[in-house]
């Protein structure tokens, strides 16, 4: 790990949080500590995977213990529309000995293996904790790697210990700018060309949205790294324009190709219909002033009008039932803002929300949408959110997998919206589906029977007296 790699990191100008720290907080950078066993979901390695592991057709050969690569696999749904390469899992499966004399000459062979069976167009290659810390140089065996075999082998430097898993989002972008971003040249460009950076296809919502850019004449030259192709992203630097989906997670990609490239960069959101039209809006405004023409911005109103009339009928339904539901929001990042104002369409009332993975801006959002009286909170524990759900009589609670046995226990009506779903909630019909999956979750029988006494204990009667 190169110590030159993390402080820029640390102190990348795209992101406000550490901009805000003082100097020696910023000294610290985004480590947090771990707790021990703390496997998925917690360390930078599982960052980095997860951040590159949808790009569909390279092999993602993990140099470390076989656990590693076990407890990151496939722990995103993130669909592919092609090739399948990237759901089989590569591990140079180290073992005691190993650690002892060293596994470069392991990891050299396990590079041609896989490339001898699968013949992909790159190899991206995770650098793990065990690894790092016996002095396995990632770097020079990928270099000549990619000299013997003539294809790209992509070192990825984030070991777990490096630090939490935002950090290595960031580190996987790091090693896509360094190695991969403006090595390959494009087959076709043209002026309406816009790359997505932090959009990763969970449960097919890039294909939601994908069609609509496509309507209106927006080219999506690549997504980092949805659906991705390794070519793709090889040759984006010749898009007109990045379109930032999770601002926490890879700003450096956006800010260094605008540096090196002149590539403009908004952030915008595929939740709720306000939302999805800004964004389809604000990508035709920024390909107009780089040269698109003037007729892409008519283009794009016409179908931003026919889809959110097409998607109010669909909606309308749900309104007179969703409409004073109050909602427990538990996520972050750009859903911790972007999900509100969804759901404020459809009339219903945010009682609080997370901002545990937000930025500066995303706070700003909240308040503009909520209003002063925003309840946001950067932590909460199982407690409080148990004693918010039963104080403010949450109707509903939207969170991530790890919050569902919370609401469980205090008998409210759960939704998954994380990365773990396997519903698609992205652009208007995404819109769509999340209102009607909040509908069905409210309107099942179980919660009414849950909270009424057990058969036994209703069917109890006091002893008659003598």
């Amino acid at each position: 790990m190169h110590s030159a790699t993390l402080d820029e990191v640390f102190q990348e100008p795209g992101c406000a949080k550490n901009q805000a720290k003082n100097a020696t907080e910023r000294k610290k950078g985004c480590t947090k500590a771990l707790k021990p066993g703390a496997a998925a979901g917690g360390c930078a390695f599982d960052g980095a995977k997860i951040a590159l592991q949808p790009v569909t057709d390279v092999v993602h050969l993990v140099h470390g213990p076989i656990a590693c690569e076990g407890n990151s696999w496939d722990n995103r749904h993130a669909a592919s529309s092609g090739p399948m390469l990237y759901r089989t899992g590569f591990t140079t499966d180290m073992g005691e000995l190993d650690v002892i004399y060293g596994a470069e000459k392991r990891l050299f062979r396990a590079i041609a293996e896989a490339i001898a069976k699968y013949d992909p167009p790159a190899v991206f290659v995770y650098q793990t904790c065990i690894p790092a810390l016996i002095g396995d140089d990632l770097e020079a065996v990928c270099k000549a790697a990619t000299a013997k075999h003539g294809r790209p082998v992509i070192p990825i430097d984030a070991p777990g210990f490096a630090g939490s898993k935002n950090l290595g989002n960031k580190l996987a972008g790091e090693a896509l700018l360094r190695y991969v971003i403006g090595t390959e040249e494009p087959e076709i460009t043209t002026p309406y060309d816009l790359n997505l950076i932090g959009e990763y296809n969970l449960s097919g919502e890039l294909w939601q949205v994908k069609p609509l850019f496509e309507a209106a004449g927006i080219r999506i030259a690549a997504c980092i790294s949805g659906d991705a192709r390794y070519r793709d992203i090889a040759s984006c630097h010749r898009s007109r324009a990045n379109m930032l989906v999770c601002s926490k997670a890879m700003v450096n990609i956006a800010r260094k190709m605008q540096e090196r490239y002149g590539m403009p960069y908004f952030e915008g959101s595929f939740y709720g219909i306000g939302d999805m039209s800004d964004t389809l809006r604000q990508s035709a405004q920024l390909l107009v002033s780089q040269g698109a023409p003037d007729d892409l911005l008519e283009r794009t109103a016409a179908v931003i009008q026919k889809e959110e009339q097409r998607a109010w009928a669909r909606l309308e339904p749900y309104r007179e039932h969703l409409a004073g539901k109050r909602v427990l929001l538990i996520t972050g990042g750009v859903k911790s803002w972007s999900v509100v104002a969804a759901l404020q369409e459809m009339g219903m009332v945010v009682i609080g929300t997370s901002v545990k993975k937000s930025t500066e801006e995303d706070k700003a959002r909240i308040l503009e949408i909520m209003g002063e009286q925003a309840h946001m909170f950067e932590e909460l524990s199982p407690r409080e959110m148990d004693r918010m759900l039963r104080d403010a009589q949450a109707d509903i609670m939207l969170s991530g997998g790890r919050s569902q046995f919370v609401a469980l226990k205090a008998k409210v009506p759960w939704l998954d919206i994380n990365q773990e779903r396997h519903h698609a909630y992205a652009g208007y019909d995404g819109m769509v589906n999340l209102v009607a999956q909040i509908h069905h979750t409210l309107s099942n029988p179980i919660w009414q029977q849950v909270r009424e006494p057990a058969p036994w204990e209703s069917s109890a009667k006091p002893a008659a007296e003598g």
